[in-house]
């Protein structure tokens, strides 16, 4: 009986750190969101990844794996894009808005993956995905509102430049995989220390208010650097080694559904009708593409 559960535990493992890692990160929206009301958004951006770095190197060094520095300009181009810019971007963008409508913004990345992997890769957009596209980019309309200069426009361009810059990031890591370190732990060390570079300078030379240190502070660092992070990035490995690439896929659909949620819990942000017509627009876009997603790979099994 007892080897019995063991196994049922063992099969559903996957599925369960699914979502834990759901869970961490959509809640980590909204205490980000909370971090930066006693600092900054660039010297947030930069303690978040300069200390995240170093956990993730001391995991590294515990496993005992190398920590060695492999294409030097593709892993550049990924820490400047995914991290310097995603993070700057996605820091300045929660300070003018709410954690769930950003979080929301920002997770369109796989859409403008899917269209920029068009005339960079020669991936073409095709058939359905044309519709998963409207409907992601409908919704992002219905959630920006650019007809609504009063509406925080500006906090929303914000988001989408996070989002356009994670998908730059995506972009060149499928360009220059083989040029890439194999170990995905590895890969983000090294963005994450030479991310944080540009972000320290910018934090350095823009006037911003000083960082209000405090014990509350320090467990919100902690808490994004160590566990949203370095944790959740092992976990995330740990996925990706026994799921299929569509179904950890599926923690970009929740992801923003928890931050949604537990922004409006925790922070009381309030969702107008036609902003959760967006959000639902655009859930029902990235929902499609994972549903394409779990065809094509089926149909790469049936070839194989």
């Amino acid at each position: 009986m007892r080897s019995q559960q063991s196994g049922i535990l063992q099969r559903w493992l996957p599925q369960i750190a699914l979502v834990v890692l759901t869970m961490i990160w959509g809640v980590t929206w909204v205490i980000v969101k909370q971090g930066l009301s006693m600092a900054p958004p660039f010297a947030f951006a930069a303690e978040r990844c300069f200390f995240g770095a170093i956990a993730v190197g001391v995991i590294l060094k515990l496993m005992g794996k190398p920590i060695r520095l492999r294409g030097l300009g593709p892993t550049m181009g990924i820490a400047f894009a995914q991290v310097s810019c995603f993070m700057a971007f996605q820091s300045w963008a929660l300070t003018e808005g709410g954690a769930g409508k950003t979080a929301v913004l920002i997770f369109t990345m796989p859409i403008w993956t899917l269209l920029m992997a068009w005339p960079i890769l020669g991936e073409r957009v095709r058939g359905t995905q044309w519709l998963a596209a409207a409907s992601t980019l409908g919704g992002l309309l219905l959630i920006i509102k650019p007809w609504n200069f009063d509406g925080g426009l500006f906090g929303k361009f914000l988001g989408v430049m996070a989002a356009m810059s994670w998908a730059v990031g995506t972009i060149i890591v499928k360009r220059y995989r083989s040029q890439l370190p194999e170990d995905l732990l590895e890969l983000t060390f090294w963005q994450m220390i030479l991310g944080s570079v540009p972000l320290i300078v910018l934090a350095t030379i823009v006037p911003e208010r000083a960082t209000q240190w405090s014990l509350q502070y320090v467990g919100i660092l902690a808490f994004v650097s160590v566990i949203s992070l370095s944790f959740c990035w092992l976990l995330w490995m740990y996925i990706l080694d026994r799921l299929p690439a569509w179904e950890a896929g599926l923690s970009v659909l929740g992801t923003p559904v928890v931050a949604i949620l537990s922004s409006r819990w925790i922070m009381d942000e309030s969702f107008s009708l036609i902003e959760i017509s967006g959000i639902l627009l655009i859930a029902c876009g990235l929902a499609l593409l994972s549903f394409l997603g779990w065809l094509a790979s089926r149909r790469g099994d049936a070839m194989t």
